[in-house]
């Protein structure tokens, strides 16, 4: 038997033992143990955490330019590639809004100058010129949602601008308050749904002064500036197109030109529209979102209220607020338990169909008849002896960036009223209080007929003496859409003059 002493000794070497062998840690998820450098790699990697979301987003993205085959409103066109064909080809139609100088070149300027690269390399074809609008329109979504891959992801949609906000840090004000600064250049009244958004990072700011000094006014004056030097460059004088626009849009209210509604038509009609199937989960996420979220609410109801004392609404004037409105109907999805896989086949399904039939039939016709008349111009051998009429509510269609042929083109026109006068009406509203009367006076002899007449068919019935008796016949019939209205017609007729000695007059205009 060892005495004592002993087992104490073997149990000291022991424990001495023990500790020279290596502890195994284990190993832990968290986040607070990434090092440093891996998390500044993570934040800073181009696509964020979400990497798969952002690639499903830019493929969905790249699929549907290629799917719209279909036009939405005129501005889409003549706001921007009109305006950029002409600046670079110099061809084109300028509306009443750049003579009067209520438009900037800043946004044009992005296509023109893919445009003018196309042009010197000889490679101006219509073909091409169509793609690099949809690599124009995706290279400007990618750029905006790059800027968002530092955003929370527990949500599957979340608000393109809110992520700056969050914690109202001062690095990231020169972030988005260039954002704001370019929407503010392009379309002035974007400043609406940021005015609240700026003012909580102003109110949380506890150095508003340098914030206001080192961030905003910088930023603002390198932005304005350059706004300030494009439009001097193409309009030929100092221009202040903003104000401008304000003027007449806000102050003036001449808008409503175009079109009135009552006060809260953005709340029973628009807002409920323009969300569609979203409408009962943005509800229902209203309830669930948390309290930091409340000021997108906020932004949304403050730019339905500013826009509905505007007499002039349309849809799309609250499109910007859908971002916002999506990050509710997230939580909503979120927290629905029995129910959320057929709340997700109802979405999808809903959505799927309203995305194809308006991206590929409804008012398609107006992009068809345009890709006609351009294969008819460039397979004509002599471009100056044919001409087209456009007798259809004005800015129907797209015009020459569509057709980029030097064809004698003529539409009817519809500017304002810009000097006061009483009872106005433009030459659209002239042409349809009598259209036979009207063509009669303006085209009285065979000098001055169009080759191309394009009309929809609902003018066909009204005007068809006059067709017959000038020569006319139907060539071409295009689909538009199911749900004719007033001066719009279901479907496009092109009727060509023909001459039996085969010599087709230039009109004169």
């Amino acid at each position: 038997m060892e005495p004592e002493g002993g087992g104490r000794s073997l149990a000291f070497r022991a424990l001495q033992n023990r500790s020279h062998e290596k502890t195994k840690l284990r190993k832990r998820k968290s986040t607070l143990y990434v090092s440093a450098q891996d998390q500044s790699r993570r934040r800073g990697d181009l696509l964020g955490e979400n990497i798969y979301l952002v690639l499903f987003t830019i493929a969905l993205r790249i699929f549907n330019c290629f799917l719209v085959q279909t036009s939405f409103v005129p501005d889409e066109y003549w706001q921007s590639l009109e305006v950029a064909h002409h600046m670079v080809f110099n061809y084109g139609y300028m509306t009443w809004e750049w003579t009067e100088r209520l438009r900037g070149y800043t946004y044009p300027l992005i296509f023109a100058s893919i445009y003018k690269i196309l042009h010197l390399l000889g490679k101006d074809s219509v073909q091409l010129l169509f793609f690099c609008q949809l690599c124009s329109w995706f290279t400007w979504y990618c750029c905006t949602r790059t800027l968002t891959n530092t955003m929370e992801t527990d949500l599957t949609v979340i608000a393109l601008f809110y992520y700056p906000l969050e914690g109202s840090k001062s690095k990231n004000s020169v972030k988005y308050s260039s954002l704001v600064a370019l929407a503010f250049i392009i379309r002035p009244t974007a400043i609406i749904p940021w005015m609240p958004l700026l003012f909580k990072h102003f109110w949380q700011e506890q150095r508003k002064t340098d914030l206001i000094l080192h961030y905003f006014l910088p930023v603002g004056f390198v932005t304005l500036s350059l706004s300030l030097i494009i439009d001097r460059v193409f309009f030929g004088q100092w221009t202040l197109v903003q104000f401008n626009f304000l003027k007449f849009n806000v102050l003036q209210n001449l808008g409503t030109f175009y079109g009135s509604h009552p006060w809260h038509w953005y709340f029973s009609q628009g807002f409920p529209v323009v969300l569609g199937t979203h409408l009962p989960f943005f509800i229902h996420g209203c309830f669930l979102a948390p309290k930091k979220y409340q000021i997108l609410l906020v932004t949304v109801v403050w730019t339905l209220i500013i826009y509905s004392m505007l007499g002039h609404k349309e849809f799309r004037f609250i499109y910007p607020v859908l971002p916002f409105c999506m990050v509710f109907c997230g939580y909503s999805l979120a927290h629905l338990k029995t129910w959320k896989k057929p709340a997700l086949s109802f979405l999808f399904l809903s959505n799927m169909f309203l995305a194809l039939y308006t991206g590929l039939v409804h008012q398609r016709g107006t992009l068809d008849v345009m890709s006609h008349i351009q294969k008819a111009c460039h397979n004509s051998p002599n471009k100056s002896s044919a001409s087209v009429f456009i007798m259809m509510p004005c800015h129907s269609t797209p015009y020459y960036s569509h057709v980029h042929c030097p064809l004698p083109m003529r539409f009817l026109q519809c500017p304002p009223d810009l000097t006061g006068k009483s009872q106005y009406l433009d030459e659209a509203d002239t042409f349809y209080l009598n259209p036979l009367i009207w063509l009669h006076k303006e085209l009285p002899d065979d000098a001055s007929l169009p080759t191309y007449l394009i009309i929809f068919n609902v003018l066909e019935e009204e005007i068809s003496t006059f067709l017959i008796s000038r020569n006319y016949e139907r060539t071409a019939v295009f689909f538009h859409t199911h749900l004719p209205e007033g001066r719009t017609g279901s479907h496009i007729y092109v009727y060509e003059r023909k001459l039996k000695w085969g010599n087709q007059q230039k009109m004169k205009f």
